[in-house]
């Protein structure tokens, strides 16, 4: 990190005095940084090909096309990102909850004509296609669940009989999946690592992961490692209705892909969730 002063002094105007490691950062190293002035940001820096600038700009476009609050971006190149540091005492009290389906709600009423996004966008670090598309089912099979699933089987993390397990039910998308939704901007890799929180409210959304998609993607990943719950659903309906049969099968249905990119960067437990998703859909 201190190979990286001086871009510091020259993005804020003071020289960093500490460098004190933080949680997280699947991609870098991440830390919060004192400056000489008192003031204190976060650092997060990567080796060549880390993608730092993409993550600053999906931050920058959550901000000004979205209305969610996030870090301030000062600085972005592809090692090293810059941004302003958000209180987090962690949990989500039920007023933090109601927040956050405001805010997630308003988010996903921001739309454009066709699902993906004008560039590729990354998730945990791993490349996330975003070919843009009207068709929903046609982008989240081919996009999503079959892109990743074939990135996890060529790092050997997934067994070649569960990919074709996968393709059996990618073929079979539309017994459960329609097009009717309307392409909205998604935070993208939305669990509760990701949310900060402080006094019972949300401070802001990090490490996001954007593209137009079904919400639907989104209130399913919230679930997946109990980030959100009842207070959060409830509130979300008053702004957003929920279409019938997504609790009961479409919310694991899109689930699915986190837990690829999971198995993909972790291997492990990820791979049984994934064949326990598939046996209970038959296939």
């Amino acid at each position: 990190m201190r190979h990286h002063e001086a871009t510091i002094i020259k993005a804020t105007g003071a020289a960093p005095v500490n460098f004190q490691p933080m949680g997280g950062g699947c991609v870098g190293d991440v830390h919060k940084v004192t400056l000489k002035d008192g003031r204190e940001i976060v650092a997060k820096s990567g080796d060549k090909g880390s993608n730092l600038d993409l993550e600053g700009f999906m931050l920058t476009y959550l901000s000004e096309t979205g209305g969610l609050p996030v870090p301030d971006v000062l600085y972005a190149d592809d090692e090293l990102l810059l941004m302003s540091l958000l209180g987090n005492a962690g949990g989500f009290s039920g007023g933090a909850q109601i927040q956050a389906a405001d805010l997630l709600a308003a988010l996903h009423d921001v739309s454009q004509e066709c699902f993906g996004f004008d560039r590729a966008t990354v998730i945990g670090g791993l490349h996330q296609p975003n070919m843009e598309t009207k068709n929903w089912v046609d982008f989240f099979r081919d996009q999503r669940l079959l892109y990743m699933a074939a990135q996890a089987m060529d790092a050997g993390r997934l067994p070649v009989g569960l990919m074709a397990r996968l393709e059996t039910l990618a073929g079979r998308l539309g017994d459960w999946l329609d097009n009717s939704a309307t392409p909205s901007l998604i935070h993208g890799d939305l669990w509760g690592g990701n949310v900060l929180s402080h006094r019972g409210r949300i401070t802001g959304f990090i490490d996001p992961a954007i593209y137009y998609a079904d919400a639907e993607i989104e209130l399913a990943f919230s679930t997946l490692f109990g980030t959100f719950g009842d207070a959060f659903f409830d509130r979300y309906q008053e702004h957003r209705a929920i279409r019938p049969g997504f609790f009961e099968e479409r919310l694991d249905l899109y689930n699915l892909y986190p837990l690829l990119v999971h198995v993909r960067l972790f291997g492990g437990s990820y791979v049984t969730s994934v064949e326990r998703t598939l046996t209970r859909f038959g296939c």
